[in-house]
Formats: structure tokens, C-alpha cells, sequence
């Protein structure tokens, strides 16, 4: 088809149920734009919009000549559920620009899939069955999503392809908006896309999630082996761990090309030799003791090789608060020294040290205005020693060349530990969030990183896998699921319900 007119939109939110709402002002401080200002943007040097969109204009274009028609879009990073006023913003903003488009030949959504809301239990399957009323079963829509979705039926039935990111740290989000593209190009020549999905019983924690090796792995590799001439696509998508919601579970969404019999079988065979390894599944964590001891011994002997401690149980990524104090709080009792800590939000503690200034040393307060508990309290007599605002460009990783907003920023030094405070909440995912303030982090003894495994992307160059030790303490992201407080999620299910059996249906 020449020239085709293709309504572009998006709407991104991983939600932890038991993290506060995610707001309109949260979403606002990451991304939203409509019409030509999401045009504007994903033609910037360094954009806002999801990588994922950005792939697909680039292939889109790259590919021969099309309409971009861009609707709407906001995303923010990992939250709580969705407020509900917002929600039906994004909803009817989705709606009435694409009627006002209309006709339109297809439709391509940058789509999270771990959304819920604060009473909406499915808004992805909400926004396609939205977009599908408004164009029709004829014209294809084209979704990616995050390999954390919790994916629905409603989802899967308004929607032509989705397709579903295949690596985590997640650094292929441009090639699947890509593959999106060549797929909107096939429909549009007349083939018929045919999808089934299996959901899991199975909630699998999140750091045995890694797809450079181990059973996720192989899950993903087995799946892109059926990928053939009947085959468009299929997604292994592990689930989000802390939805708390009815859609919980892993889930196996095969597409093929007009074979709906094809897909089902497939699906099927990929759920049960999914759940056939499911015991593989396992958190590797190190105690708080434990790994404080390995970096007072990094502090004392710069013969030994530095250390990354990540705190998966605080991962914004995930829904965190991205303050929790016991890392820095244990460090800091026993002397560590020459260690980075980062990025820890707390504007509250960010705006005192701009209102004293570089150089001031005073008694910081870490958490003042939280209310969590889970996020702990801590003093320390410490030392402002530089002050910058954000964005930032992420130079690796996940979010390489895209703007990354950290507000204000401050970099502390509390005893023998530098901290990179920020006051919008992000993950550490990428080195220039410590970079920017000059730092070589190669010359550090130890670095502690707010993330539960995007950090990998960037950090890679500098620590080994066997220099990443993931730490066990409290926080709203904890991989040990016995300890997540779960409401709604569908029982019984594995791990939770250890002893069930399932089959494939």
C-alpha cells in the first residue's frame, strides 16, 4: 500500500500494587505529548518518547514512504496503579484524536502491558478495545510490550501482533518497534494474522529473570526457534511479580499467519515446557552482613576488584521508592570507604542541599518526608559537594541517546559514601546518572545501584557478572515473593502455591 496513514500512540506504566498512584504530575515529569508535540520530539536528537516508538518510525520511514499521524502518548517509569482521572484521560485523548484522524490504515501503540489502575484492573486491554471500536476489525494494530506484562484476552483479541521485548535489561526495545514495522508492512499487503496466548499459573521473582543465560533463556530461545514462514511472532513474557492483580502470571502469545490451529498448539507446547522448569526460578540473594563485609574489605584493599551491590528490593524500575536507607545506612556503621550510592530520590533532602549550597556540611536528613516504611530514616553529618539539574542524555544501556529527567540533582558524601540524590524518581540504569557530575566510577572501591538488573546494560563495561552481588533487604520490589503482601492475584499459583500441578490447556 503507498503511502499509508498510520496512527502512532502510546501509553507505558509498569504498576506495583503496592506502591502509591502513579499521578498526571508523575507521568508529566517523564513524558507526555500529543499531535505534533510527540512529532517534534521523536524527531529531536535526543527524545523523550518510548524507545520503542522510536524504532518504528525509523524503520517505518526508512522503509518507504508512509503518514506518520501521531495521537497521544504518556509514559513514566515503574509506579503504583494508575489514577483513575488520568487513566480516562489518556482514554478518551486516545480516542477522540484518532476519530479525528480517521481513515486511518493501521494503528502501531508503544504499550507496557503492567498497567493496573486505581479501578481499572486491565487498562492496556481498555486502550486496545478503545482504538479497535474506533477503526474496525479490518484495520491492523500493531502493539509492543514490555517482556514484564501481565498480558490479558482482551488484550490479545484487540490486538493483530503484539510483540514483546526478548531481552532483559530490556536493549532491544528499538529492534521490536522495528519488527513492529515490517509487520504493520505485511498487513497492510493483506495477511492475516492469527494469535492465541497461554496464561501461567506461575509468577517467576525477578532477578532469575536474565536473558543471557539460565531457564529464562532458554525459554526465549526455544520459542524464537519456531519462528518460521507460518510463524510472525512469539512472546515468552515473564509477568510483572508485583501487579498484584487478576492478570498476574507468565504468559506464551504466539502469532501466526492465518493458522489460528498453528498458534494455539504452539503456545500450548511453549507454556508446558515452561512450566516444566519453573523450579529454576530461583532468587540468589546476599545478606545485608554479607555484603557489607565484602565492601569494607573492597574500602581497605585496593588490591582486590571493586564490587557493584545492587538493591533489588528498591528497583524504581520495579515500583520502588528508591530511597530505602539499609544498604547505606549498614555501610556507613561499619566504615566503608570509597564507595558510590545511587541514584537516591529524596527531594526533600535534594532541596536542602541547594538552599545551603556547594560545600556545606551539615546533619542530613534521608527520608524526612516519607511515609513508607519500608523506606527507613536515617542521620548522618555529611558534605554537599556538587549541585546540577537534570536531564541528562544516557550515553549506554536501556535508554542510550534518549533524555532521562532527574530533576534536581545533588551529589553528598556521607562518611566514606558518595551519593548521587535526585528528585524525580528513576532507576540507576545508566553510568552518565553518575558521570554527570564528573565521577570516575572505575576508581571507585564498591557502587551500590537503585535497580534490579537495567543497571547491566550500562554498567557491563565495568563490572562482570561475577562482580555484581544482588543484596537481601527490605523494600517494595523484594524478589522474595513469600515476603510481597499479595491481594489479588489468581491462586493457587506457583511460587506462592508450591505444591499445585497445571497441564497446558
Amino acid at each position: 500500500m503507498p503511502n499509508p496513514r498510520i496512527a502512532v500512540g502510546a501509553f507505558m506504566l509498569e504498576s506495583n500494587g503496592h506502591s502509591p498512584l502513579a499521578t498526571r504530575e508523575e507521568f508529566a515529569t517523564n513524558y507526555i505529548a500529543a499531535g505534533d508535540e510527540m512529532r517534534a520530539d521523536w524527531e529531536s536528537e535526543h527524545p523523550r518518547c518510548p524507545v520503542t516508538m522510536s524504532g518504528f518510525i525509523d524503520r517505518m520511514s526508512a522503509a518507504g514512504a508512509w503518514q506518520p499521524l501521531p495521537l497521544y502518548g504518556a509514559m513514566v517509569g515503574a509506579s503504583g496503579p494508575v489514577e483513575h482521572s488520568f487513566f480516562l484521560e489518556v482514554v478518551q485523548q486516545m480516542e477522540s484524536r484518532l476519530r479525528a484522524a480517521l481513515p486511518v490504515e493501521g494503528v502501531f501503540l508503544s504499550l507496557h502491558g503492567g498497567a493496573i489502575g486505581e479501578k481499572e484492573g486491565d487498562p492496556e486491554g481498555v486502550v486496545l478495545e478503545r482504538v479497535r471500536s474506533v477503526v474496525g476489525p479490518k484495520v491492523p494494530i500493531v502493539a509492543t510490550l514490555d517482556l514484564h506484562a501481565n498480558v490479558s484476552d482482551r488484550m490479545v483479541r484487540n490486538c493483530d501482533v503484539l510483540v514483546a521485548y526478548r531481552t532483559n535489561p530490556h536493549v532491544d526495545m528499538a529492534e521490536r518497534g522495528a519488527e513492529c514495522a515490517d509487520l504493520m508492512r505485511e498487513l497492510l499487503t493483506g495477511t492475516r494474522a492469527t494469535a492465541a496466548m497461554v496464561k501461567l499459573p506461575f509468577i517467576p521473582p525477578s532477578v532469575a529473570q536474565n536473558t543471557k543465560s539460565g531457564p529464562y533463556a532458554d525459554i526465549i530461545a526455544y520459542g524464537q526457534s519456531k519462528v518460521d514462514a507460518r510463524v510472525m511472532n512469539v512472546s515468552v513474557v515473564s509477568g510483572f511479580s508485583l501487579g498484584d492483580c487478576g492478570k498476574n502470571g507468565m504468559s506464551i502469545t504466539v502469532t501466526t499467519r492465518n493458522n489460528a490451529t498453528l498458534a494455539q498448539e504452539l503456545a500450548r507446547d511453549i507454556a508446558q515446557k515452561t512450566w516444566e522448569d519453573r523450579r529454576r526460578y530461583i532468587p540468589r540473594l546476599t545478606s545485608l552482613q554479607a555484603a557489607t563485609d565484602m565492601a569494607l574489605a573492597c574500602g581497605k584493599d585496593p588490591s582486590t576488584r571493586p564490587l557493584l551491590f545492587a538493591d533489588v528490593a528498591d528497583n524504581p524500575g520495579g515500583g520502588g521508592r528508591g530511597n530505602t536507607v539499609w544498604i547505606l545506612e549498614a555501610f556507613h556503621k561499619a566504615g566503608v570507604q570509597g564507595a558510590l550510592l545511587g541514584v537516591f530520590y529524596d527531594p526533600a533532602l535534594v532541596a536542602e542541599a541547594n538552599t545551603r549550597g556547594v560545600g556545606a556540611r551539615y546533619v542530613m536528613r534521608f527520608n524526612r518526608d516519607e511515609t513508607n516504611a519500608l523506606s527507613g530514616k536515617f542521620e548522618a553529618e555529611g558534605d554537599v559537594l556538587a549541585l546540577r539539574k537534570g536531564p541528562i542524555i544516557g550515553k549506554r544501556g536501556i535508554s542510550a541517546g534518549h533524555s532521562i529527567n532527574l530533576g534536581d540533582m545533588a551529589l553528598l558524601r556521607v562518611g566514606g559514601i558518595r551519593i548521587v540524590a535526585i528528585s524525580v524518581r528513576q532507576q540507576c540504569k545508566d553510568t552518565a546518572m553518575f558521570e554527570c557530575f564528573g565521577i570516575d566510577i572505575a576508581a571507585a572501591r564498591s557502587v551500590i545501584v537503585k535497580s534490579r538488573g537495567h543497571f547491566r546494560a550500562a554498567f557491563d563495561v565495568l563490572f562482570s557478572d561475577d562482580r555484581i552481588v544482588e543484596v537481601d533487604v527490605p523494600g517494595l520490589t523484594t524478589p522474595i515473593l513469600t515476603r510481597v503482601p499479595y491481594r489479588n492475584v489468581p491462586r493457587p499459583i506457583y511460587p506462592l502455591d508450591p505444591e499445585m500441578e497445571w497441564r497446558a490447556p
